[in-house]
């Protein structure tokens, strides 16, 4: 039985023609790391480097130099570089309901840092009238995530944006659901930072991603990791200037060369083009699941408020069950459980039971979409 990979909100599977082969490139034939050496090789990984930091800049509208692009081991490393490299005791965050871990624990490791989240509905937007009540005169950063990972309900970003201008605070997107997924304007989200992975939606390899930053947030920043450079090694002191500052240790050379041929084929592709794909077979999942009466969805069924990432509930049965059905008896492959966002699932109303998680990818098809509909459907019933 051949397997149907509907789990593209962990990891995107497959990856495009010519990301393993430029990481085979690199390990094979090119092998040296860079700000260290002035020889060819060297310098060949250098321009990759700042090629990818540039495209990703592009990418994402970003109006600072590339070298505001730091790179880092995924968005986990890029949330936990800003949380606990601006907020100090006595200072104030505001989250929404619908976080992921990665912002979460963080934000529990802070002794003496208060936070707030905006209450979010039944689907998993928030609640903007409530958003204005919570800042304070200490409030120095919000995070949110642009997209549930559990639900794929996309979140008005630019109000959010403009509320934390008018509040003079910083303002950290959580890109993990929406990068290459959907269109991100740094400059029109009024955004202070964007965090990003590189294995998702932007279709590259695990263990690299990409933190882009204003020089106003940076300057503002105690990195969390200190270590060689490369760069100013007179000097026991980090460098002041980015990326260096923040990006202590040998970078991850085979992800930078599989994540630049990556975004190679995002931009090919376009953003656009890749979510009109996305959102067609959303909606062939979404018609095909609404007369399922024990199927119930969590989030919104409007696909122009949504990413691909369907999550769904079987009231009266055992969810983990079901999706291991799913792929013993049908090869569909999901997430099932908490999905790392247990506030997200109180929310939605899914806690502690959690949803059996469908997420397409740029490589799924209608048949893909129409197979797992008929499973659920065989599993709902019998």
């Amino acid at each position: 039985m051949q397997s149907i990979y509907l789990d593209n909100a962990a990891t995107s599977f497959p990856k495009p023609a010519g990301v393993s082969d430029s990481m085979k490139q690199y390990l094979d034939c090119v092998g040296a790391t860079i700000n260290r050496s002035v020889y060819g090789r060297a310098q060949e990984a250098g321009l990759e480097t700042l090629a990818l930091r540039e495209v990703l800049a592009r990418l994402f509208h970003f109006p600072e130099p590339a070298t505001h692009v730091v790179l880092t081991p995924g968005a986990t490393f890029g949330l936990n570089l800003v949380i606990k490299g601006l907020l100090r005791p006595g200072d104030h965050c505001i989250v929404s309901g619908m976080e992921h871990n990665a912002v979460m624990r963080p934000l529990q490791q802070l002794g003496g840092v208060e936070f707030d989240r905006i209450p979010c509905d039944s689907e998993g937007f928030l609640q903007h009238g409530a958003l204005e009540g919570l800042f304070r005169p200490n409030t120095r950063l919000v995070v949110l995530a642009h997209a549930s990972n559990v639900c794929g309900s996309v979140q008005d970003a630019a109000a959010v944006g403009a509320a934390c201008a008018r509040h003079g605070c910083f303002f950290l997107l959580d890109g993990a659901q929406t990068a290459g997924h959907y269109p991100i304007d740094f400059a029109a989200l009024r955004l202070s930072a964007l965090a990003v992975p590189g294995h998702k939606g932007l279709l590259g390899p695990s263990g690299i991603g990409a933190l882009l930053l204003t020089d106003e947030l940076a300057a503002n920043l105690t990195p969390l990791v200190a270590g060689g450079t490369g760069s100013a090694s007179d000097s026991e002191l980090l460098p002041p200037y980015l990326p260096d500052r923040l990006e202590s240790g040998t970078p991850n050379l085979p992800g930078i060369y599989g994540l630049r041929a990556a975004l190679a084929f995002v931009e090919q592709q376009g953003v656009e083009r890749l979510r009109r794909h996305e959102l067609a077979l959303c909606e062939r999942f979404l018609d095909g699941i609404a007369p399922l009466s024990g199927v119930r969805l969590c989030g919104t069924r409007e696909p122009g408020r949504r990413v691909g990432v369907i999550s769904v509930d079987l009231p009266g049965r055992d969810n983990a069950e079901a999706a291991f059905r799913l792929e013993q008896e049908f090869g569909i492959l999901t997430r099932c459980g908490l999905h790392c966002a247990p506030a997200a699932h109180r929310s939605l109303g899914t806690f502690p039971q959690g949803t059996i998680r469908f997420s397409l990818g740029f490589a799924n098809t209608e048949q893909d979409v129409d197979a797992a509909v008929a499973a659920l459907r065989a599993i709902s019933a019998g």
